[in-house]
Parts: structure tokens; sequence; C-alpha cells
């Protein structure tokens, strides 16, 4: 089959190991020609096979591992059809288990400790090349389900256009159907499959009257590659209205991202530009259209830019952590009584940028976590390094993202971190974000529960940001409640802000937890709060986020008060 010149996305590798310098040395030898996964164990390797199913090019197995073994992801591989066509290498320096391994599947073995020479890479290479050998001979064109091309045959035939048609000015774009996986837990996989169906049935119809291409790409996402369309909104509410008509009981949403043709982008490069169009209005069912513009372009660039950064603003300690202190108002004067802790970050180059423009872009990309340890670590260092200079502890607030919950590691981490710095449990405070309880909440509730038991005590913030808040707070294992600060900013003037802060002052006052305003800025503002019981108050009124050494003045200066 001949092949067009393109650019090649790195084959993925999956290195499962749990020993941590196994999967050092296997990614060292295999990083420059392969993007790498990893994982510790069987469990996390399966969670991670299904997540790239459509792209992972092989699997290095280690045998003996906690959680699940080796031999377990082997037997649990090969029977489910959508991960079976996935090799793997077995690693062991069990002779006799090779064979067992290579009965149950596997396409090689590599044996420990590894021989860091050519013939790991010539091993991963010889059998990924194998398999996708086999899959082009054996692939059906076509998805069952839908009569479209299968991804494979897909780009095969987008490259051919590309190459030999360049007269062709081709748009890449790329459809989803909003929450798919609800819609088939609610409905019932049948009527999943009948949507899928007449949305694969419209996309050809469209087709038949214009050149261009379709895949059903994953469970939802279509990818259509067409000649450029005057009016893709047009395009977009032909496919929903289709799609209502046999789905008059349930609420489907479509959601679509358009990138344009541009002369000397390949369709590869123009799919991953329409994807991260459709991604953008992902929950957003006012606005369920975009097409990728340079403003676009732009922001992936400084995303990427910010990404590729991280580590080394780590090192260089360009990443600041900022306190903004809070203030018991139920004392007379209000009384200095904690703090919270702010990632800052002075890029060399860019300047100052703002935490809304890196923190959600890391906690999209996993690497929320790194950011989270850095601010832990400091802020333990500067409670002990206060407590030694002033006899004075204040305790700071830090954030725990989602990604840290869900870390099996973390109360061993967050124990060391109170060890080596000689604090007690008290004096970090842990704030989880209301949202985080909505991402499975027995799991999010046992970890909170389990560092309670510890000691910590648990700040839910940004309440009533979120749809679940009232129905969910009995059950939420918390010290203490932050009001978000869309509450507080028009309380001296809405009648109706006023009564529900009052409610969810009263509400936590029932419940027996503290409740600290955010975002107070006015006198006015600190007088209603106080005067509805409400515990401590952070924000510009009493002062911005403070670098360490500005931030000391205020410990004086309460130091002072207290001598008085």
């Amino acid at each position: 089959m001949i092949r067009s010149k393109q650019i090649q996305r790195p084959q993925k590798v999956l290195i499962v190991d749990d020993q941590e310098l196994n999967r050092d040395v296997l990614g060292t030898i295999l990083e420059d020609d392969y993007e790498l996964l990893f994982a510790e164990n069987g469990k996390d390797a399966m969670d991670l096979m299904r997540e790239h199913k459509e792209d992972l090019s092989i699997i290095l197995l280690d045998l003996i591992m906690p959680v699940m073994n080796g031999f377990e992801v082997l037997e649990a591989v090969k029977a489910d059809d959508e991960l079976s066509h996935i090799p793997i290498i077995v690693l062991t320096a069990d002779k006799s288990a090779e064979l067992q391994a290579l009965q149950m599947g596997a396409a090689d073995f590599i044996t420990k400790p590894f021989d860091v020479s050519e013939v790991i890479p010539a091993r991963v290479g010889r059998v990924i090349e194998l398999n996708e050998g086999r899959k082009l001979i054996s692939a059906a064109e076509h998805d069952r389900l839908t009569g479209l091309y299968n991804r494979n045959f897909f780009f095969e035939y987008a490259n051919r256009l590309y190459t030999y048609h360049p007269e062709m000015h081709m748009d890449a774009v790329v459809m989803n159907i909003e929450q798919f996986h609800s819609v088939n837990a609610l409905n019932g996989r049948e009527f999943g499959d009948e949507v899928l169906r007449v949305l694969g049935e419209e996309i050809r119809a469209f087709l038949s009257k214009t050149e261009g291409i379709a895949s059903r790409f994953e469970a939802d996402r279509f990818d259509i590659y067409c000649v450029h369309q005057p009016d893709y909104g047009a395009l977009l509410s032909r496919f929903q209205k289709r799609v209502d008509a046999v789905s008059e009981k349930v609420n489907i949403h479509l959601r679509m991202g358009v990138k344009p043709w541009r002369e000397g982008s390949e369709p590869i490069l123009l799919f991953d530009c329409a994807h991260a169009a459709c991604n953008k209005v992902r929950g957003d069912y006012r606005t369920p259209l975009v097409v990728y513009d340079e403003d676009m372009r732009r922001r992936e660039l400084f995303n990427q830019r910010l990404l590729n950064d991280l580590r080394r603003a780590q090192e260089e300690r360009q990443l600041k952590v900022f306190y903004q202190p809070k203030y018991d108002i139920q004392q007379d004067p209000p009384r200095l009584a904690s703090a919270e802790a702010l990632i800052r970050w002075k890029h060399p180059e860019l300047g100052m940028i703002s935490p809304g423009d890196f923190v959600p872009l890391f906690e999209g990309n996993g690497l929320i976590g790194v950011v989270d340890r850095f601010v832990w670590q400091e802020a333990a260092r500067q409670i002990a390094e206060w407590r030694r200079e002033y006899g004075f502890t204040l305790p700071v607030s830090v954030n725990l993202s989602r990604s840290d919950v869900f870390d099996p590691t973390l109360e061993e981490k967050l124990k060391e971190l109170i060890g080596e710095n000689g604090l007690s449990y008290k004096d970090i405070k842990l704030e989880v974000t209301e949202s985080a309880y909505t991402d499975n909440p027995k799991k999010v509730l046992d970890v909170i529960e389990s560092l309670r038991a510890l000691g910590f005590e648990i700040e839910m913030d940004d309440f009533g940001s979120g749809y679940s808040s009232l129905n969910m707070l009995s059950d939420m294992p918390i010290d203490v409640l932050k009001m978000d600060m869309k509450f507080i900013r028009n309380i001296e003037k809405s009648e109706t802000d006023r009564k529900l802060v009052k409610l969810i002052i009263e509400i936590a006052q029932y419940l027996n937890v503290k409740v600290v305003a955010e975002g107070v800025e006015t006198a006015g503002q600190l007088d209603i709060l106080k005067k509805n019981k409400c515990d401590l108050v952070q924000g510009y009124y009493f002062s911005r986020p403070l670098a360490p050494e500005e931030f000391k003045k205020l410990i004086e200066g309460e130091i002072k008060t207290e001598r008085k």
C-alpha cells in the first residue's frame, strides 16, 4: 500500500513494571523513538489500555506485580475484543514463565536484567511492524455499525487524497455526541447503537452530494474530510435534526470542531486541530460549533509552552507561593487566624502568568499534582520557618486536586511532609473543591475520611459553585466550608444574596462546621458577614495575597497586638 509523506506521530508504548528502576531503564532505551506511558501494576495498566486502545502499539509487561499480575493482565487482554489486538512483550527473569506467557498470547519476551543495547528496540520494533502488517491486511474497511470507514483506512485514504489531489481544498470536521456514555447507561446500548447508525447514515447522505470521506473514529467520534462548506452551522443543524427525529424522548446534543484547509497542513494535523476545537465546546450547549482559528492556534502554542516549561519552572524556582490571610471576624478587632497558599508563576520571558492560565491547563493534563506538591512543600517549610522565627504557628490551607485524591500514595506523601517539617496535622489544612466530590464520590469520601482520621482539617472550597452542594453536604466529611466569592460580591445591594449567605451560614452552624467568606473587599460586606456570624474572612479588604517576606509583617503585627 502506497503511503503519502506525512508527519508521523510517535507510536505509543505502555511500560508496566512495579519497579521504578525498571521503568526508568526501559524509558531511557525507548524514549527517543516512542511516546511512552507507564503503569506500576496491572490494574493501572488495564485502565491505560482502555483509554488509549485506539493508538496503543505495544505493551511491555512485567509478570510479577502487586494488585494485578502480568498473567492476569494477559488473560484479561485476550478476553477483551477491544484490547486483544495490542501485542504484548513480557518482561521476566523466570525462564520457566516464558513459555506459559507465550501460550497465553504474548508476542515475545525480554529477559531481566535488561541488556541496554539495540536488542530491546529491535524486538519492540519488530513486534509492532508485524502487528501493524496483520492489522492492515485483516482490518475491514468499514465500521460495521455506521457503514463509515474505520480509522486506519480513513487516514490512508485521506493521506492519498492530500498527496494526489492537492487541488481539493479539504476541511477536517470532528463531531462528538455530548455525554454519550450517559446516553448509553440511561437508555441502553441498543438505543445508543441506533443513534450512531442514524448519524452514520446522515453523514453518508451528506457525502453523496459532495466530495469527501468519513470515519467513525471512536465510540461516538465522527471524522469527516470534505471539501470546504460555506456554512458548518447548517451542517451541524442537519445532523442534529436527524438525531432528534430518532430520540424524541431523549435529549441528544452534538458538538462539532472544524479546521479549514490550509496549504501544507496534512490530514493528521488538520484533525488534531479540529479535535481540539470540538473539545473546546465540551459541555457548552449554547455554542456547539467552533472553527479552529488563529486565536486558538496561539492559545494552543501558549499552552504547550507552559507544559514544556513546567519542569524548568520548578528547577529554577520560577514558581512562587504567596499567602492570603484569613481573619477571625468574631473577635474585636479581627485577628489573624490562618492563611491560604496560592501559586504564582514568574516566567523569565512571559512575565507573571495568571493561575487562571496554567492551573486549569495542568488539571486537564494531569500535571496539577506536580504543582500541588510544590505548594505543599513550600507551605510546610514556611510554617516551620515562621514558628522558629516568631514562636507563632500559623495554619495554612493548601489545595488538594482531584488527581491528588486518587493518588494511592497521597497519605504517605502528606505524612512525610508533616514529619520532615516537625508539624502537627492541624497545621496544614486541605482544601478540596466542591466539584471534586462529584467525581467518584465514594472514593473521594473514603480518602477524605482517612485524612481526617489522621488529624487533617478538610475545607470545602468554592462552595455554591456546583449543582450538588446541598444534596451532598450532609454526607461530606468537612471541617470548614468556604463560600464562593460570587455570593459575597453583591450582598450589599442584593437582598437575595444576603438571604443566601445567611442560609449557608445557618446550614454550616447546624452541621457544626466553620464558614470562610472569600473575596471580601468592603467594610459593608464585612459588617453583613459579621452580623450573620460568619467565622472567617479573606479578601482584599484585609490583604491581597502576599509574598512570604511581606506576610511576615502581618505576623509581627499580630504578635504586637497579643502582647498589648
